[in-house]
């Protein structure tokens, strides 16, 4: 299938292996790609069969298939593979310690997902957490961020971008331009963000700048810095600020299209992510009517998304 006829979304599917309606779903409305979870992980056969059963239908050994295995307390691999000790702080901490042992620790735990991720046959992981730990930060943040240091987080953040690529898994920067400043859980309530535009140039969002990951994932939050009005993932203001201050020109993906941050119907949720400059919506519950009022709004794929699909493409190759 020619990647140029996908829709601009990504989705996930309920089980362990594609019902009939999810298969027709997918051969209609031809998503992007689709994101696992720990739900549609039992081993490694039977997820290697599910992969296998989506890029048939594709035709396209490289079609994009992403998962949340930051290790630590999100790990959709735990049924394969325990990593739950390994967090975000856990690396972070290693590295304070002692630098060279972090490089090398660091290096095994990666090259060990990324062999699960490769023989399964995914090939997106949403890595690294880049926000920038703080005291106050809620905890749905917590330990999944590196540490409170910027010199740490962006170490280890580059370190974790190389380390995956080198073993063909691309990789994910989130939660765009910062998620540490939250107090609240963006899969229910959405947070404001008040501090000012130079504190935050110089902290959470210098995290983000100068990284060699083709995609991004955006927070539902709002810099009131920048558009008071609008969390990032619906603000033309904070997307064009990600594009030109920040420096990112690569794909940028919506966070969950259902999180609870989102204030609006689910059909304007959708559009309005879109017209703020989302490349990708994304939606993550596998709930097919939702599925479907996604794939009736979201437009086929324009000139950027083929292009940096292709370079992700040559990655894998």
């Amino acid at each position: 299938m020619k990647i140029k006829l996908r829709k601009a979304f990504i989705c996930g599917i309920k089980g362990t292996k594609l019902s009939k309606t999810e298969s027709q779903f997918l051969k209609k409305n031809k998503p992007w790609g689709i994101i696992f979870f720990e739900r549609n992980i039992k081993n490694i056969n039977q997820v290697s069969k599910l992969t296998a059963s989506i890029k048939k239908i594709f035709n396209d050994k490289y079609y994009p298939i992403l998962i949340d295995e930051e290790g630590g307390r999100v790990s959709r691999l735990k049924n394969i593979i325990d990593s739950s000790i390994f967090s975000g702080s856990y690396f972070g901490n290693l590295y304070k310690k002692n630098p060279k042992k972090f490089n090398l620790y660091y290096k095994i735990y990666v090259d060990q997902i990324s062999y699960v991720l490769n023989l399964i046959g995914v090939n997106i992981n949403t890595v690294p957490v880049l926000d920038l730990s703080r005291k106050f930060s809620h905890k749905i943040i917590g330990n999944r961020a590196y540490s409170n240091s910027k010199k740490i987080v962006n170490s280890v953040g580059n370190s974790t971008i190389k380390l995956f690529n080198n073993n063909k898994i691309a990789t994910v920067i989130k939660h765009i331009p910062g998620h540490g400043l939250s107090k609240k859980d963006t899969h229910f309530k959405l947070p404001y963000v008040i501090d000012n535009l130079n504190y935050l140039k110089k902290n959470d969002f210098s995290l983000f700048r100068k990284k060699k990951s083709i995609f991004a994932m955006t927070a539902h939050i709002v810099f009131n810095s920048i558009d008071s009005k609008n969390c990032v993932t619906h603000s033309k203001k904070a997307v064009q600020y990600i594009r030109n201050n920040i420096g990112f020109k690569n794909l940028i993906i919506s966070d969950d299209i259902s999180m609870k941050a989102l204030q609006y119907s689910f059909e304007e949720n959708i559009i309005k992510a879109y017209d703020a400059g989302c490349n990708l919506v994304l939606h993550c519950n596998a709930n097919i009517g939702e599925m479907n009022k996604l794939a009736a709004i979201a437009p086929r794929i324009n000139k950027l998304i083929i292009k940096k699909t292709s370079e992700f493409y040559k990655l894998l190759r």
